[in-house]
């Protein structure tokens, strides 16, 4: 059967999908899939793998994709990042029969991604993003999709997604925001890039951002003419936000837990994660509920402090707060599921002898990268915290250890590797070599020679209860052949020879 490609891959495999889930590290599992499918979603993507992990482990295989297949969850897109065509070839079509197409993310903007090289870090080198995707277009038998964002200049994306159609891409997801909006800088989503680009390809175009309410979902495709929109965190704070309704919190964390149960294993982290999402504005009200949530350690624990959080917003209810005013300026009350909207960068006041020019132009910056001597002031949060559970630890980048990178897969090599090499690249040699690492721990030849000497001991030990056996059977014929001899009649005496005579002389003579 040929390959669908364009809309026709768009009506027949994903159904004209018009409602679809962002793929999200660590939040797109399988029981939120399933979860947003029974209020919505038509099209879910997994979270993103990593296509050189996914070729090498196949644990990771098996905990990512291959244990987490369920007849509900179709249609399927499974997204992989990479670098590399021939790495991208070899992930994809390990997971080609498992899924509907292949999207490759050339979105991610985190700095994981920057120093893994992938993601959004890769829309510079268009050349190698071609040869990627006509790689896989050419040899998966399922089609090749794309996530992208766009640049700043309009006509620069226009080109960029048009590359990638001719390229071999049959569906592209654009998010209309550049590389550097992100965190505290992520701002609006543009949606004349996304409207620009789907006027100017002939497949199909998803677009992602600013989606908090079924009425964005609406007003975006109206807007920009695009086949269908995707949503990444409105949908993790409100998984029915594709139904039109903001239903109580309580209830889509209760049937996120039975979905969870029912289609185990789910890791208890992303369990976690999903809660604190859920219960992200009714946290900020109780602290101490927040504390306890960080802190369970089973599954049990976590659906007792999200019960324990029904039980106060139920009291709240009854004692009317529910009329009162929001807290925070929210739209519904706090044990409503809604949207998170992220606070804007706080403006610095400018004293006497600042100029205006100078406060905007320290409004557009990013914040200072850190001190070379890692004062508190400068320090992030998170680094903050870091400090205050260890005092002497030191931030300052120049005293940092320079990692080298190993010489097979460019993570960082062990210090005293004997391969130079990082610990599953080592690994793997030290196997195939029958080789030792003391630095990582491997003792293969260690092992090998003890075996072989506990197998000569063995083996030793064998020949000598074997002539132990033998000198037993040998002794024991010996001393069997003496009984018999000694219990045997006398020997006859020799015979007469009067007695030989007289019976010669009895017999007759010959006539």
């Amino acid at each position: 059967m040929a390959k669908l490609q364009g809309f026709e891959f768009w009506r027949k495999t994903l159904k004209e999908a018009r409602f679809v889930v962002a793929p999200m590290v660590d939040q797109s599992e399988l029981a939120w899939r399933l979860l947003s499918r029974r209020h919505g979603a038509q099209l879910c993507y997994t979270p993103m793998l990593h296509a050189q992990v996914f070729v090498r482990d196949a644990n990771y295989r098996r905990e990512n994709l291959y244990n987490e297949l369920c007849e509900e969850d179709r249609p399927l897109i499974t997204q992989f990042c990479a670098n590399d065509p021939e790495v991208f070839l070899q992930a994809a079509l390990l997971a080609q029969d498992h899924c509907d197409a292949i999207d490759l993310n050339l979105g991610c903007p985190q700095m994981i991604a920057k120093r893994g090289h992938y993601g959004v870090f890769l829309q510079d080198e268009w050349e190698l993003l071609e040869k990627m995707v006509r790689l896989a277009n050419e040899k998966l038998s399922v089609p090749i999709t794309c996530k992208i964002r766009v640049f700043t200049e309009i006509e620069k994306t226009v080109r960029y997604a048009q590359m990638l159609e001719k390229a071999g891409c049959q569906l592209l997801t654009v998010h209309g925001r550049t590389k550097d909006q992100k965190g505290a800088m992520t701002g609006i989503a543009n949606w004349e890039h996304i409207r620009a680009v789907r006027k100017a390809v002939n497949i199909p175009v998803f677009a992602n951002g600013n989606i908090q309410h079924l009425s964005d979902v609406e007003r975006c495709i109206q807007e920009t003419g695009v086949q269908g929109v995707m949503s990444a965190e409105g949908n993790l704070h409100n998984p029915a936000l594709f139904e039109g309704c903001s239903p109580p919190v309580w209830e889509m964390a209760e049937e996120y837990l039975e979905v969870v149960q029912r289609h185990p294993p789910c890791t208890l982290s992303y369990v976690r994660a999903h809660l604190f999402k859920l219960w992200h504005h009714t946290l900020q009200i109780h602290q101490d509920l927040r504390e306890e949530l960080a802190k369970v350690k089973t599954l049990e624990g976590l659906a007792g402090v999200s019960k324990q959080l029904r039980l106060r917003c139920q009291e709240e209810i009854a004692k009317g707060r529910d009329v009162e005013e929001k807290e925070g300026g929210l739209p519904f009350p706090h044990w409503i599921c809604q949207p998170y909207v992220r606070p804007e960068p706080k403006e610095p006041v400018a004293n006497g002898n600042s100029h205006g020019s100078e406060v905007k132009k320290t409004v557009c910056q990013k914040r200072a990268l850190e001190d070379s001597d890692g004062s508190a002031d400068t320090l992030s949060k998170n680094k903050q915290k870091k400090r205050s559970r260890n005092p002497h630890k030191n931030f300052c980048p120049e005293q940092k250890p320079k990692y080298v990178k190993c010489e097979q897969c460019g993570n960082p090599k062990g210090n005293k590797c004997v391969f130079n090499l990082c610990r599953g690249c080592c690994k793997k040699k030290a196997y195939k070599e029958v080789a030792d690492c003391p630095s990582h721990g491997l003792r293969f030849k260690t092992k090998a020679e003890k075996q072989k000497a506990d197998e000569d001991e063995r083996r030793q030990d064998g020949r000598k209860e074997d002539e132990t056996k033998e000198d037993e059977r040998k002794e024991g014929l010996a001393t069997e052949t003496e009984r018999s001899s000694s219990s045997s009649s006398p020997p006859l005496p020799p015979p007469d020879p009067n007695t030989e005579l007289q019976v010669q002389s009895k017999t007759p003579l010959p006539l």
